[in-house]
């Protein structure tokens, strides 16, 4: 949605004098020292996704290396349409491949010159759209390679980041085959990101997410970063969520016009 001043958002949704409101209404004024402005992310099962590919689109000013190599994007397309053809309920039409196999390729060829173009880019590409749910897509294929190489180098003694303990540590997520059956294929459709899908992604991409936490104001987990171990050589975006399920993008500059937020 459009830009909106970040306290007169927090206004407007967090009414009344209950803790958890002035909980939530403290973090935004704190998060008001570095970023004037809010946009809403549409609120469904993809928002993790959606708002962390928003900002890595409009703001990164260069990709990752991998994801520039074309023959590295075909080895991850390919593997990952093999298994979603071996463990999903039903195998991608062709169709759907060709589609995912663009997008991965739009995924890869967003490096533009310019802010102007860059965010030209996401007001066509985030508009609820098959293109965007086809981005959305590639980038949980991207996700499931990136688990795999992660959980190869765990059987194999080699060091990983200590949230693939966690990852694989759940019974229903003990490899790479029950990850995508029993939580990356639902992502989307009835399910959203759990935490520790949050730092997975953040290794896809490549990327910091800095997301401040508002529920957690006043504690140490008022900002954290998934992952927390790159951020001195990956880029970083920022998201902002209230309760760790729906997750919307702050912007540093102020809105050209303050709107007002339609009654509830």
């Amino acid at each position: 949605s459009p830009v909106v001043n970040i306290l007169l958002y927090s206004e407007r949704e967090w009414k009344g004098n209950t803790p958890k409101s002035a909980l939530i209404k403290k973090g935004y004024k704190e998060m008001s020292q570095s970023f004037a402005s809010v946009r809403r992310v549409r609120g469904d099962n993809y928002c993790a996704l959606r708002a962390t590919l928003y900002q890595v689109l409009s703001h990164s000013t260069q990709l990752p290396d991998w994801l520039q190599n074309e023959d590295v994007i075909m080895v991850n397309f390919h593997f990952c349409i093999l298994s979603f053809r071996a463990h999903a309920e039903t195998s991608p039409s062709m169709e759907v491949v060709l589609i995912m196999s663009k997008c991965i390729e739009l995924l890869s060829s967003v490096d533009c010159a310019t802010d102007a173009e860059r965010q030209q880019l996401c007001e066509r590409v985030f508009q609820g759209g098959e293109e965007e749910l086809g981005l959305l897509e590639a980038l949980k294929l991207l996700m499931l390679s990136r688990a795999a190489e992660l959980h190869s180098c765990m059987q194999g003694g080699e060091d990983v980041p200590l949230f693939c303990w966690l990852l694989f540590a759940r019974d229903s997520s003990d490899c790479p085959r029950s990850f995508l059956s029993n939580h990356l294929s639902h992502v989307g459709l009835t399910a959203g990101l759990e935490q520790v899908e949050m730092f997975l992604l953040g290794y896809a991409l490549q990327c910091t997410i800095q997301v401040y936490r508002l529920y957690k104001a006043d504690t140490e987990e008022f900002v954290t970063y998934y992952p927390d171990d790159h951020r001195d050589d990956w880029e970083s975006v920022c998201l902002v969520t209230e309760d760790d399920r729906h997750y919307n993008v702050p912007v540093v500059e102020a809105a050209e016009t303050q709107k007002e937020l339609p009654s509830s």
